[in-house]
């Protein structure tokens, strides 16, 4: 898919990078299915980076906008699912 990825530019490069991540980890979910544990540490290092809420949710919206992809019910549904190894979202 072609669209862009949204970042801030006061975010190092190392930043970005992990941000970027984070995204490919939504985008994988939605695609192919990805290890939850693989999905909750990008969610963490995203964190670090972006710890408001507020920023969190407008940077998530920015990505859904572009891509179609939820990174709040993706990680909602990670949160909640107990037994699942591997999360896999539908559109």
């Amino acid at each position: 898919m072609e669209y862009r990825y949204p970042f801030s530019i006061d975010w190092t490069k190392e930043e970005i990078l992990d941000v970027v991540a984070f995204f490919h980890a939504i985008e994988a979910a939605y695609e192919k299915g990805i290890k939850k544990e693989e999905l909750m540490e990008a969610y963490r290092k995203f964190k670090v980076i972006v710890p408001g809420k507020a920023d969190e949710r407008n940077i998530c919206n920015e990505f859904e906008e572009e891509s179609g992809y939820s990174a709040y019910r993706t990680i909602q549904q990670a949160k909640s699912s107990d037994q699942m190894d591997k999360i896999k979202m539908s559109k």
